[in-house]
Formats: C-alpha cells, structure tokens, sequence
C-alpha cells in the first residue's frame, strides 16, 4: 500500500513526465516540418516557449 506522500511523489512525477513527453512531441512536430536540417537554437526555445526575462516583457 503507499502513503499519501508517496501517492503525491508519484502524480508529480507523472505530471513532469507527461510534461516532457510534449515537449518532445511539440520538437517533433517543429523539426519535421523545418525547411533546414537542424532546428536553431531560437527555433527550440520558440517551440518550447523559452523566453528572456527581457524578452519576454509584454509577452502573455
């Protein structure tokens, strides 16, 4: 039996995987669909929505 700790550890951890798994599957999407070989290095954080502090000023 677990505990509710554990319980919790385990939807977290499921929570962050499921998380990853669509990252990935959004860099999939984007780089079988780019006209260059590699997707830039802007390109990932696009796709993964990485933005600057600055940058990111006026951004929802």
């Amino acid at each position: 039996m677990t505990t509710g700790r554990a319980a919790r550890a385990a939807t977290v951890h499921d929570h962050v995987a499921l998380a990853e798994i669509e990252m990935c599957g959004e860099l999939i999407i984007a780089a079988s669909m780019a006209d260059e070989e590699r997707l830039s290095a802007d390109r990932i954080d696009e796709v993964l929505k990485v933005y600057d502090a600055e940058e990111s000023r006026g951004r929802p």
